[in-house]
């Protein structure tokens, strides 16, 4: 597994400061995650960290190495990044298989029968033998966003980014999605974690970090960062939060 590290970040979208001078460490193997309200800079943290988002101030590395650095080449580092969406994002006429070993075969990392073995190993894996044949409009939400993490998977990351993945799933099929994040952090798997699921960031977390303003104005331990913010911003999210019922 890999360490992932920003500096100073800074990402604009015209006059608005989207991220603000952010600092993150998280350490080869540990789970960080990102709450916060709506439009607090969550999503944009992810993407700019896989390269989706171009940065405009200070720099990420990956074990060490700038992955920011301007006119890098971000496809080889993007194979090294597994990132899940709240969207799905499966192709509809591809089967669950087919839908899984697309990018390693059209990069050339596995051929076919090697990718298909990958692909069912993945969905035994992750409670979708049956599946291996079915199309996206035949799987519940819950089955498709499991389906979408072992896409991911498929490329051997070394660090993994879910940004919100259960906020398009009803509520009776976020515990399926979230039970598989709990494997993956079993397993060592070095990841960034954007949730509205309060509970389970304190249940999986190493580090919780509270952003608001595309700041992140606290961090800590879970159990710290829950019972006994210092930051009156921080107090003022998780109240709310409690009085939701999300916490």
């Amino acid at each position: 597994m890999s360490e992932v590290a920003l500096r100073g970040v800074v990402k604009e979208f015209g006059s608005v400061r989207v991220l603000d001078r952010i600092d993150l460490d998280v350490p080869s193997g540990s789970a960080v995650t990102l709450i916060g309200a709506s439009g607090s800079g969550k999503s944009t943290l992810l993407r700019c960290i896989n390269l989706l988002e171009p940065i405009d101030d200070g720099y990420i590395t990956i074990d060490g190495v700038d992955i920011s650095e301007p006119g890098l080449d971000p496809n080889p580092i993007r194979r090294r990044i597994g990132m899940v969406f709240q969207s799905f994002n499966l192709f509809p006429h591809l089967n669950v298989v087919e839908n899984i070993t697309l990018a390693p075969r059209k990069l050339r990392l596995a051929n076919t029968t090697a990718a298909n073995e990958r692909a069912r190993q993945l969905l035994t894996r992750l409670g979708l033998g049956d599946k291996a044949n079915a199309y996206p409009d035949q799987l519940s939400g819950g089955q498709q966003q499991r389906v979408a993490i072992a896409r991911s998977l498929a490329m051997d990351p070394a660090v993994m980014l879910l940004d919100e993945i259960t906020s398009a799933l009803d509520p009776e099929l976020v515990g399926e999605v979230l039970d598989v994040v709990r494997d993956l952090r079993g397993a060592g798997m070095t990841m960034v974690i954007a949730t509205h699921e309060m509970g389970f960031a304190g249940e999986i977390s190493d580090t919780v970090c509270f952003l608001d303003a595309g700041r992140i104005v606290e961090s800590g331990p879970p159990a710290q960062l829950f019972s006994a913010p210092t930051e009156a911003r921080t107090q003022a999210f998780l109240t709310r939060v409690v009085e939701s019922g999300r916490l």
